[in-house]
């Protein structure tokens, strides 16, 4: 398997190589040359299947000529050992046309744990053996920090420098992050918005006095949904759901908080690969730039606004880029001059071509504040369930959209609760404790770096604590 980039200068690489390069030397993201698929019957004989096994039948078709089968499945055994439940991510039905599929199981109690664990044995995988030394750089508005933070700490030849806005995530995403003492790990809370902090990690990738691929100093990789291996992990849960509820055989929709784009273009990755998919549904709060680009065509930012759903408090979604490529042709020239002008301007208008593709499978949504609110009292008075702020702008989203009623709708419950215990609480009037495996978060000593939202501040930090690359 061969990986190309959106934006068409850079060399192609395998598997190992566009997982250890994060973003493509040209600025563009790395996706497959072309899309592996299923069969019906092939997909009717994962039913049953362990989540193990399941992501093994399917990541193997991406990992070819990188990893062996017998290695792939060695690291998807060590990865999902950590989940406290057996089924990895269990499918809960709402009512009678709706379920969550809980995705927060891992050790740091959101779904980017699913990828994660998964990438940081990637990482060790490829740099064992090696004199290479891996400097992870990444922006987070919340949960993808802890989580990546979780899966490389104490890892041999990699640092991580994991840069969050200055009081914009919650008590639990910061102490998950600035509580680990180890000693590849450095965390940088940076004036700004998640998009600031990640506008400076692209920045990074193209520094010539800093990534190696330009000469610099550092190999520069990602752990974002920038990086394809998070991607090609988070395809699995897809597959689960749809199967525990009738696929091949019967259509099921996705209803995915939204803010990178990353985990509901997974769930496009699925629809290519051949699962039947009637609907993927992008939730978004009043950062919605993806539900206007999607339902008017126009890609242009705003002012972030601060929202009691922070990881979708954001106005450049990365990952969009990958759709747009896909949908205009895959002409990474064209993608390029796309994307240089929406840098320059902040604004983009969308093509025929691109607003056609994504109207076939996707729809939108916009939810307020007092809706995501009342979404999470109506499940907790009506169903007994405990939704997070982000899993309830999915969940509302979900019965907005009108899916005919005979179709599942599966909402990607993207974080536990106890994540956000001020805003539940607010809504149900009850404070959701945090689970026994996250032991004494709140007794533990933080330890970060608080810098100026300026990118020579932090690429000095970076250059300064930073093993260089051999």
């Amino acid at each position: 398997m061969r990986y190309i980039s959106t934006r068409g200068s850079a060399e192609p690489l395998d598997f190992e190589g566009a997982t250890l390069a994060g973003l493509a030397s040209d600025g563009g993201l790395y996706v497959p040359e072309t899309w592996p698929s299923f069969t019906e019957a092939e997909i009717a004989e994962m039913a049953g299947l362990p989540y193990v096994e399941l992501a093994v039948r399917i990541m193997a078709l991406f990992v070819e000529g990188s990893l062996t089968v017998e290695e792939l499945r060695d690291l998807c055994e060590r990865a999902y050992g950590r989940f406290s439940h057996a089924a990895i991510t269990p499918l809960v039905q709402i009512d009678q046309q709706h379920h969550v599929l809980e995705l927060f199981h891992g050790p740091t109690l959101a779904f980017k744990d699913v990828a994660l664990q998964l990438l940081g044995r990637l990482f060790e995988h490829f740099l064992t053996g090696t004199d290479k030394h891996l400097t992870i750089v990444g922006a987070t508005s919340g949960d993808t920090g802890s989580a990546a933070i979780d899966a490389v700490a104490g890892r041999e030849r990699v640092d991580i420098f994991m840069l969050h806005p200055k009081g914009r995530v919650s008590d639990v995403q910061r102490r998950q992050m600035t509580t680990v003492r180890a000693p590849n790990v450095h965390n940088l809370a940076i004036e700004g918005s998640f998009d600031d902090a990640q506008a400076m990690v692209k920045r990074m990738f193209g520094d010539e006095a800093m990534a190696a691929t330009r000469g610099g100093r550092f190999r520069i990789s990602a752990v974002n949904s920038i990086n394809w291996a998070r991607l090609m992990a988070q395809v699995v849960y897809y597959f689960a759901a749809a199967l525990q509820l009738g696929a091949p055989h019967r259509k099921v929709a996705f209803s995915v908080p939204t803010g990178n784009f990353g985990d509901v273009f997974a769930g496009y990755v699925a629809a290519q690969m051949g699962l039947p998919i009637e609907r993927l549904i992008v939730a978004t709060n009043v950062n919605d730039i993806l539900h206007r680009a999607l339902s008017t065509g126009d890609y242009s930012t705003g002012t972030v606004t601060p929202t009691a759903a922070p990881s979708m408090d954001i106005q450049v979604s990365s990952n969009f880029e990958r759709l747009l490529f896909d949908l205009g042709g895959r002409d990474g020239l064209s993608m390029a001059e796309q994307m240089r002008g929406f840098e320059t301007s902040k604004a983009m208008q969308l093509s025929n071509s691109q607003r056609e593709g994504a109207a076939s499978l996707f729809s939108s949504a916009r939810i307020e504040p007092d809706a995501m609110a009342m979404a999470m009292s109506w499940a907790c008075d009506e169903c007994g369930y405990v939704l997070d702020p982000h899993t309830a702008i999915g969940f509302e989203a979900a019965r907005q959209t009108g899916i005919a009623r005979g179709v599942p709708v599966v909402t990607l419950a993207t974080a536990h609760p106890a994540k956000f215990r001020d805003a539940v609480e607010r809504a149900t009037g009850a404070r959701p404790p945090l689970p026994r495996r996250v032991g004494d978060l709140f007794e533990r000593t933080e330890s970060y770096a608080e810098l100026p939202g300026d990118y020579d501040a932090v690429a000095s930090y970076v250059a300064e604590h930073a093993t260089p690359s051999s």
